[in-house]
Formats: C-alpha cells, structure tokens, sequence
C-alpha cells in the first residue's frame, strides 16, 4: 500500500498511524478489536465527529474481510480499519460512541453482510427485503426479486396512548422529491414521533464502481447526487490523485474550488426560494427562482452544463476559462449580492415568514452535538465545523473563509446561514476570478504499480463530502466508498420535528434539504 514509511502518534487517539498522501491531512491504521472502540470513544470524549463507517471485502484478491470508519480530530481525518473474521465478519457497535453510527451499521450488514455486535436496532435499512445476496460480499451474485415482489413490511416503531394516530407519507410524494417514507404519531395535529424509511432509490453505486476503470469513476461519482456534483466528483478525484500522488496543476485547483461555490450558490438560492414559498410567500419563490435560474444558465455557457457535471476530471478540469468568462462570473456576483441582499431584507421584515420560520424545527446546539448533526444544518445550531477553514487545502488554504454560524437551531437560523454562505461565496468566487493562476488545467495520471488507497474530503454545499478509493495490484478499483452528510442529519430530522405541527413538517424537512440519493447508493 501507498502509505507513508513511519507511523506518526497522533496524540487524540493515543495511535501511532501512517499519513496519506493527501491534500488535507488523513492518516490511516489498522486496529485491533479493544483499539477500534478506544479509538471511538477517545474521538468523541475530544470533541471529533464520526464521518462515516463502510466495510471491504478485499477476498477476490486473495486480502482480508475489514470494518472501516473515518474520524474527524483536531489533526485531520483519521481511517481505520479492524480486520474481521470472514466466517463471522461481526464488529464491536460504535452507537455508543456516536448516535449517527446506527444507520451505517446497518447498511453495512446490508450492502457488505458486516455486522456490529449487540445492537439495539438490527433491522435492514437500505435492503427492504428484496435482495437475494449482501451486493458487496465476495461471491456474491445479487439478484433482485421477481418482478411484481412487494418489500418485505418494515416495523415500524408504534407510540400507543389516547388520541394518538399515524399519518403515513410517501414514499410517493405530491412533489418531484425523491422516495421517502415518513411515518408520523401524532396527537391532533401534534408531531410525537417521527419514524423515516429510506432506501429507496438505491441504485447499486458502490458495486458498480468495482466494474469501472478508476479513471471513469469520476463520471459514477459526479451522479451520486446530482445537486452535489462537483463535490463528489472533486472527493473521488481527489481521493484517486492521492492514490496513485498525481499532483493537480493549480490553475485546475482554483477552477475546482470556483466550481464548488457556484455550486454552493445555486443550491443555497434554491432553498431560499422554496423555504419562502413553503412559509407562504409566493414572491420569495418566483424572485430567487429566477436568480438561479439565471445563475444555472450561465453555468452551462461557462462550462457546459447547468449543473457542471463532469467538469471536474481526474488530474484537473475538462474545461478552462477565459478572461471574458472569468468576468461575466464576477460581474454576475455582484448583481446576485445586490437583489440577494435586498431580498434578505424582504424576508427578515415579513412578519408571517418570520412567524413560520421562528422555533420551527429547533434543534439545540446540545442535542446536535449529541446526534452528530453536520455541515450546513449543523453550523446553523453552532456546531461550527467547515473544511475550508479548519483543514483549509488548496487553494482555499489562500483565502480566510469566514465561517457562517448560528446557535438557535430552528429554520429561521439556518435561513440566515443560506444567506451568509452565500454572501461569502461570492466573494470567494470573485477572488478566484481575479486570481486564477495561469498554466495548465489538468495533469496526466499513471496508475500506482502497487495496491494503494486515497481519500477525498471536500465540504459540499449540504456538509462534508467523504470518498474513500482502494486500488488493486492491477490498476482497478477493490472499493470505492461514498458518504453523503446526509447520513448524519436524516435522523436528527426525526428530532427536530417533534413537538411541531404536522403542516409546519414540509418547511422543517425543506430547511435541512436532504439527500436522498446520495444517502441510498
């Protein structure tokens, strides 16, 4: 493997453990059993956050069965794996460390057949009973159920008690949204409990990586999420150049990162428009509407798609940018920063929107911290955690990225977040305009003439993005893992809504906007 000669202690983890070619810092370690739940616990008792948890079945190439998980700590991302006996292929729980670590659990036991030891909740999670073979396991020869199967019936916790009733919703929705199922005890119109299943919209992604050539996984995970795009499409990129230490030119660099927060942008202005026309105001929808609509268009004269898919590209970016371009985009920020602020006022002086935003959807620093609520939902309850400032890579290690927070934690705070992120991105946009650097926009990549492993950590408009890449002997791809910040905040959703009335749910849920397809795979 690529790893660096000499384990370096990491002092959080009282670990000795190999640093990663990489842009950020991550390190990586095998463990035993009693390591992989010291190390948990030691991460949460300093205040670092679980990313994610995926397994890897490395038998095909005659290697081991493995339980993974990635760490966020004061020094970087840390990735550990604790090799597992293939027989029994079970892990010590890490829910008790971190709440968030339920659901990855299991969809490992589902996708990989790993299983955590003693846990409270072992029910399927993306497998709805119609899968005939964990897709991941070695050997395996998946197949779906025959056609007209119905899934299996999921249970459902029940709240039981006078009055209280269920109002079952989806997974079809009214909308264009993807399928979810929402299961609500309610008393009256009161929210007691909210139970979600997902799994839905499970595509088959991280087995379908396996039969591609790393250097067309790009493309796989450019369509992970399509409102993230560029993100994912950086994180594989970034995780595969790190592999096979490909450095990036960086004129592509800075491109990258202008992909990134028009990307921000597009998706905060969106969120701007709905949450207004959730909370009954239709103006606020039409106006950040056509902002963004404007703002896709230009995109894709820019760098040929509305949503910059594919643009970013191992080794660089499929596209450069002339100085014409670079200053339509600027000129662009700024008269999207004018009516953005004017539309701000509109929306803080709105005394019906700001009666349906305020203490809707509260989700306490405290609580948030405890459940692991993430990325942009988690900075608007003052869980202050953004890439581009604490593990600032290039070229943002270039710019103070002021980092927008809040501590009330309702739909009104994260609102407020939306507008600040995106008063900061374009202003990071502008600078990176005036100071692209010149040279070339993308380098050559030679594949690692030996087994090697990279990872890719880039924080996306919704939170961190996490791609984890493992290559073979032979140039192809034994694993490649994917992590949506929506894992983290799917649950804390349930929280958030208890106590709410059941029509205030749309505007809660729209306030978190998350990912469906990036969370099922």
């Amino acid at each position: 493997m690529n790893d660096a000669s000499d384990p370096i202690p990491l002092p959080t983890l009282g670990l000795a453990l190999r640093r990663l070619p990489a842009p950020l810092p991550v390190w990586h370690g095998r463990v035993d059993r009693a390591q992989w739940t010291g190390a948990a616990q030691a991460v949460a008792a300093s205040g670092g956050r679980l990313v994610s948890m995926w397994g890897i079945d490395r038998r095909a190439a005659g290697g081991d069965v493995a339980a993974c998980a990635a760490f966020a700590v004061l020094e970087g991302l840390v990735w550990l794996e604790l090799a597992l006996d293939a027989a029994d292929a079970s892990f010590p729980d890490l829910a008790g460390s971190f709440a968030c670590a339920g659901r990855m659990q299991r969809a490992m036991a589902d996708l990989s057949g790993l299983r955590a030891e003693g846990v409270d909740d072992a029910r399927p999670w993306l497998d709805h009973g119609l899968w005939s073979a964990p897709p991941l396991q070695h050997g395996a020869a998946p197949a779906g159920a025959p056609a007209g199967t119905l899934p299996a019936d999921y249970p459902f916790v029940r709240v039981d008690g006078d009055g209280v009733h269920e109002i079952a919703v989806g997974p079809v929705h009214a909308g264009i949204i993807e399928p979810g199922h929402f299961r609500f005890s309610v008393v009256g119109e009161k929210v007691l409990r909210l139970e979600q299943h997902l799994g839905y919209t499970h595509k088959g992604i991280e087995r379908r990586f396996t039969e591609l050539a790393p250097l067309d996984g790009a493309r796989l995970a450019g369509r992970v999420s399509g409102d993230s795009t560029v993100a994912y499409a950086w994180a594989y990129c970034m995780a595969l150049e790190s592999a096979w230490r490909c450095p990036v030119p960086p004129r592509a660099q800075w491109l990258r990162a202008l992909l990134l927060e028009r990307e921000r942008v597009a998706n905060h202005l969106g969120d701007l428009g709905a949450l207004g026309n959730d909370a009954g105001l239709g103006f606020g929808l039409a106006q950040f509407s056509r902002l963004r609509e404007d703002w896709q268009r230009l995109s894709a004269d820019a760098f040929g798609h509305r949503l910059m898919m594919d643009v970013v590209v191992p080794g660089g970016t499929a596209v450069d940018a002339t100085r014409a371009t670079l200053d339509r985009l600027r000129l662009q920020c700024d008269a999207v920063e004018r009516e953005l602020r004017t539309l701000r006022v509109a929306y803080d002086e709105h005394a019906g929107l700001q009666d349906r935003f305020l203490g809707a959807g509260c989700v306490a620093p405290a609580l948030a911290a405890q459940l692991g609520l993430t990325g942009m939902a988690g900075r608007a309850s003052a869980q202050a955690f953004d890439l581009r400032c604490d593990h600032a890579w290039a070229p943002y290690d270039a710019f103070a990225v002021a980092m927008a927070t809040q501590r009330n934690g309702d739909v009104a705070a994260r609102v407020a977040l939306r507008f600040d992120e995106t008063v900061e991105a374009l202003r990071l946009i502008r600078a990176l305009c005036g100071g692209l650097p010149p040279g070339a926009v993308r380098a050559g990549l030679v594949p690692a003439p030996e087994a090697a492993r990279g990872i890719g950590w880039v924080e996306g408009w919704r939170g961190e993005i996490l791609v984890a890449l493992e290559t073979g002997a032979d140039g192809g791809t034994v694993r490649c893992h994917c992590h949506d910040p929506s894992w983290q905040n799917w649950p804390v959703l349930e929280h958030a809504v208890i106590g709410n009335i059941v029509p205030d749910f749309p505007l809660i849920n729209k306030s978190f906007n998350l990912s469906y397809s990036g969370h099922d795979l």
